[in-house]
């Protein structure tokens, strides 16, 4: 029985022999069913066995060509669009190019760059500084304005007194500073321009304040008199969740009005969006990037701008427009470095820490420009508060006055173009319209 069973069960022998060798010696015993386990594992299924028939024919199609129908990357029917790799190389190559430009004005003019020349002259003659008087001259039109619409709120003025007072206000705001940097020798260009630029902000801060409290006008006597007040000057029961609510003309306040003139924004509202709290690690942030960029500011013009103008003077005179032209080459670069600095540090650095400092929520002061295919899209998205004031204030108006769409977007322009004149031919006390011709060939591109 037992030599019957060896001769039909080979696999049972090979185990009873290999036990018989583990009691004699060092060798374990081995199962008797792991034959048949590996049986299993080495049967492969169908699939399993299709599949590498297939990879097998890849292989051998790949041997036998490796080529078929495609465009080149660079072709558009490729519909290939990853070329980050190549704005990498163009960025190392313009960082190449100008430090090579930066290099040889050092070589050729040596370090100019001397803030405390910057600060002495405004230490000079520290009681003769018609800018920053000018400045603080400018609280008279807050004033004014506030009080004028609190006449108009309590009708002791009608709409058309009202209407005159503050054109009268805001012509002078912007007559009055242009004829004191005109008449007054001592007014620099940077003061001038810093001035005339406070005062354009003051004038568009308060026409939009105008509008909006004759808005408010209007639907009182539409019996709407359900606008909430201003959280621009919460009172300590809002500041502790308190439902307190003032209805116009609650908002015509000191406080209120103040708040806004410091706001970063040029468009009065009611209810100004409010963050929840100061965050001092995010203003001090932006206040030593505020710092930091107004010094690199200073020291590209000492040492790139200045130089390049000066000797730009005697190509001027002399009318040679080769020289004319390779000196407004090399001021190219120095310009747009200075203008994207100055595009940071004010409209991101200055802007953000104002508004954190304020609890201003509305925090979006340009958009992307730097994506921009067309020069509308450009002037949109660039300066966001001027484009919401020029839309709500401007645009619109015109709009529902009957004016076409070409006509007011025009007009948008010439009213840009005149103040881009304003901020540059009045400082620079030269009437040559470059500026305002800038602006509106623009308009018409």
């Amino acid at each position: 029985m037992s030599a019957h069973l060896r001769r039909h069960h080979p696999a049972s022998v090979s185990g009873s022999r290999t036990a018989e060798q583990g009691r004699g010696g060092s060798l374990e015993p081995i199962p008797a069913n792991i034959g048949r386990e590996a049986g299993r594992h080495d049967r492969r299924s169908p699939e399993t066995a299709k599949s590498d028939k297939k990879k097998r024919g890849d292989d051998t199609s790949d041997r036998l060509s490796c080529h078929k129908i495609q465009e080149s990357l660079l072709s558009s029917a490729s519909g290939y669009n990853n070329y980050r790799g190549i704005l990498n190389w163009c960025v190392v190559m313009l960082v190449l190019s100008n430090a090579r430009l930066f290099l040889e004005n050092l070589l050729r003019y040596g370090v100019l760059v001397d803030p405390i020349q910057v600060i002495s002259l405004f230490l000079n003659d520290p009681y003769s500084w018609p800018a920053a008087c000018l400045v603080i001259v400018s609280n008279v039109f807050v004033l004014v304005a506030l009080y004028t619409e609190r006449q108009l709120s309590k009708s002791s003025f009608s709409e058309l007194v009202g209407y005159l007072v503050h054109c009268i206000n805001m012509a002078t705001i912007l007559t009055f500073p242009a004829a004191v940097v005109l008449l007054v020798p001592s007014v620099t260009p940077a003061g001038g321009a810093f001035v005339l630029g406070v005062y354009t902000i003051l004038f568009l801060k308060l026409y939009s304040y105008k509008d909006v409290n004759m808005w408010c006008r209007e639907l009182s006597t539409a019996k709407a008199k359900k606008l909430a007040r201003s959280l621009s000057c919460p009172t300590s029961q809002q500041f502790n969740g308190g439902n307190r609510t003032v209805c116009y003309p609650g908002n015509l306040t000191i406080r209120d009005m103040f708040y806004f003139v410091f706001a970063p924004t040029l468009c009065y509202e009611l209810n100004f969006p409010r963050s929840p709290k100061i965050r001092m690690s995010f203003l001090l942030r932006r206040l030593f990037e505020m710092l930091f960029f107004i010094q690199l500011l200073v020291g590209l013009t000492q040492q790139w701008m200045i130089p390049v103008i000066q000797s730009s003077m005697k190509p001027l005179e002399d009318m040679d427009l080769s020289r004319m032209f390779e000196r407004l080459l090399r001021l190219a670069v120095p310009n747009h470095l200075l203008w994207l600095v100055f595009f940071y540090c004010f409209f991101h650095s200055s802007m953000n820490f104002t508004a954190e400092l304020l609890r201003f929520g509305d925090r979006q002061f340009y958009k992307d420009w730097w994506n921009s295919e067309t020069v509308t899209y450009f002037w949109q998205n660039w300066n966001i508060p001027v484009h919401k004031w020029c839309l709500r204030h401007f645009y619109k108006p015109l709009l529902r006055r009957g004016f076409s769409k070409i006509v007011s977007q025009s007009a948008v322009f010439f009213l840009s173009a005149f103040f881009h004149e304003y901020l540059v031919s009045v400082p620079l006390r030269m009437f040559r319209l470059w500026a305002f011709m800038g602006m509106m060939v623009q308009g018409c591109v």
